[in-house]
């Protein structure tokens, strides 16, 4: 299993870098992952998206279409793509500390 060290913090994650045990995820562990993918800070977008992306996980077991991130959030995809530079799925899953999704690439 592959690691990343955050701020002296050590992850276990995948090869491409989603977090391994996703139960371990906090608040403070989306900052990390944040930080880690070059997102200086999290703002009251982020966090809306990555609270729905993580509720969704909870209760469903996978990461939600984006389309219903847009429509749940009111966000639009260009600005989910600004937010998260590195898209919904790869940025946006990984700072919410889902397993890599899937038809992610």
């Amino acid at each position: 299993m592959a690691t990343i060290e955050i701020d002296g913090r050590t992850f276990e994650v995948d090869g491409d870098g989603f977090l391994s045990t996703p139960e371990i995820w906090n608040d403070e562990v989306a900052l990390l992952f944040a930080k880690y993918d070059g997102i200086e800070e999290l703002n009251e977008k982020h966090w809306a998206i990555v609270k729905f992306i993580r509720k969704h996980y909870e209760e469903k077991g996978n990461a939600p279409m984006i389309r219903s991130i847009c429509r749940e959030t009111g966000i639009k995809l260009r600005e989910i793509y600004e937010l998260f530079p590195l898209g919904p799925a790869r940025g946006a899953c990984r700072v919410a500390g889902l397993p890599k999704p899937d038809g992610c690439v």
